[in-house]
């Protein structure tokens, strides 16, 4: 999924929705290879962003996601 927030420069790569399927977090890669995140949740719109998260910065997909886990309470029980 695309949003204003996401540089088109930007690959998603992993998206992981919750139970419910009205909150999603995107895994992020940039051109430079860092990784970042964004939460979106789902409503009449499509899908919205929920915080300012894509502006930060990690050195692997693993930092990302943790980094996502601390911020984001829902995305522990599923990924």
């Amino acid at each position: 999924m695309m949003t204003r927030r996401l540089d088109k420069s930007w690959t998603i790569y992993r998206s992981i929705e919750n139970d419910e399927h009205d909150r999603c977090v995107d895994l992020i890669l940039r051109p430079d290879r860092s990784h970042g995140f964004e939460e979106f949740r789902r409503d009449e719109d499509g899908w919205v962003p929920v915080h300012h998260y894509s502006g930060l910065s990690f050195a692997t997909e693993s930092e990302a996601l943790q980094a996502a886990a601390k911020v984001v309470p829902w995305l522990r029980a599923v990924s």
